[in-house]
């Protein structure tokens, strides 16, 4: 029969006496305060990663970063009124403003928040697309991909030229690589590959054979 030590006894009595206090500790505070919910979509990109800020007061009480569904929670907020401010690099700032949270309730937000393109701070891709010959190719079908740092692509966008054979893509300024393929009917794709390393306007130009007459 294992016996334990009188010192050993003690010390696992004072530790569960610990647990159990901490645990009767945190169910109090969690029934003496609330939290709040929410969910983040964003015009481009992935709704992961956006810094969302609660304010009580014009002071900052806490931070969080939205998961990759962009849903975020806030929890052992004391009750009281809230304003909640949304940030990513290459999009607009959120701001939502009273949001009343009761103790022992979580107040939801839904996903009715959405964040869209900060005109003045995201890559731009523009391109044109022309034959053999100089001229523009309109309706041709153009593919924009990432290139990942295994070598491998993903897509992530597309477009048909327009009818003087433009095209462009908005993206966050993060530093990547992408891909740009036009595919003609008449022959095989034709790249590009294009680095971003910041907001602004970055030029592409593809040449695709002439359509057979």
């Amino acid at each position: 029969m294992n016996t334990f030590p009188m010192n050993t006894k003690r010390l696992m009595r004072a530790s569960l006496a610990t647990l159990v206090l901490a645990t009767a500790t945190a169910m109090a505070q969690d029934r003496a305060t609330g939290g709040i919910k929410g969910r983040v979509r964003v015009e481009t990109g992935v709704p992961s990663g956006v810094t969302v800020v609660i304010r009580r007061d014009e002071r900052e009480v806490n931070r969080v970063l939205t998961d990759k569904s962009g849903s975020f929670l806030v929890q052992r907020l004391p009750a009281g009124q809230y304003a909640l401010t949304f940030r990513k690099p290459g999009l607009s700032v959120g701001t939502v403003e009273n949001v009343e949270v009761k103790a022992g309730k979580t107040r939801s937000l839904g996903d009715r928040l959405i964040l869209t393109v900060d005109e003045g701070s995201i890559a731009f891709i523009r391109g044109s697309v022309f034959n053999q010959g100089g001229r523009s190719v309109p309706g041709a079908k153009v593919e924009l991909a990432r290139i990942e740092v295994d070598g491998s692509t993903k897509k992530i966008d597309g477009r048909v030229t327009n009818e003087t054979g433009s095209f462009v893509f908005r993206l966050l300024p993060e530093t990547a690589t992408y891909r740009v393929t036009v595919k003609p009917a008449n022959a095989g794709p034709v790249s590009q590959d294009v680095e971003i390393d910041g907001a602004a306007v970055y030029r592409v130009a593809l040449s695709v054979p002439a359509a057979p007459k």
